[in-house]
């Protein structure tokens, strides 16, 4: 890749409960250059996966997403993202509780937020969440801490990917 192409692209960054799964969604949608799992809104430096699920260090299990806007928007990252995942499970996604799989959206810029903020409002009014409050903190991205690697593209190594590699 070109160094102009590179500086053409955006940054995403959610939390959606545990990342591998959410990883392989945005890692396989049409106009997401590269995806990595890790560590975002906490208040510990370089957390260990370890220092993370102890619940103890404020982070939550993110995926950053690179994307060429001219090929996929910010807006259908965010449909990936909330379709991908419900988002009224206050820190827990189906089997894992903890304040580490809180369902956010850390946003990049004012634009990000103004369509995060959009997007969780449509949806809240959606027949789908009839009744039920959406959960999902908009935040200020801040710093993002890599994964280990055993932890980038997961599903992908063990064999329980559905399509594309990044």
């Amino acid at each position: 890749m070109e160094s102009s192409e590179k500086n053409q692209l955006e940054k995403a960054t959610f939390g959606a409960g545990c990342f591998w799964g959410i990883e392989e969604a945005f890692r396989n949608t049409p106009g997401v250059i590269g995806t990595e799992v890790g560590y975002m809104g906490g208040h510990t430096s370089n957390p260990t996966y370890e220092d993370v699920c102890s619940g103890r260090t404020g982070h939550a299990e993110v995926v950053q997403v690179r994307f060429d806007p001219k090929q996929v928007s910010y807006d259908q990252l965010l449909q990936v993202f909330w379709q991908a995942h419900d988002p009224t499970q206050f820190h827990r996604q189906g089997p894992d509780v903890g304040s580490q799989y809180r369902s956010v959206v850390f946003f990049h810029d004012n634009e990000q937020r103004l369509m995060a903020e959009t997007t969780k409002e449509n949806w809240q009014q959606s027949p789908e969440f009839s009744g039920r409050q959406i959960v999902t903190e908009i935040v200020p991205a801040d710093t993002f801490y890599r994964a280990e690697e055993h932890h980038q593209h997961y599903l992908l190594k063990h064999g329980q990917s559905s399509r594309r590699a990044s």
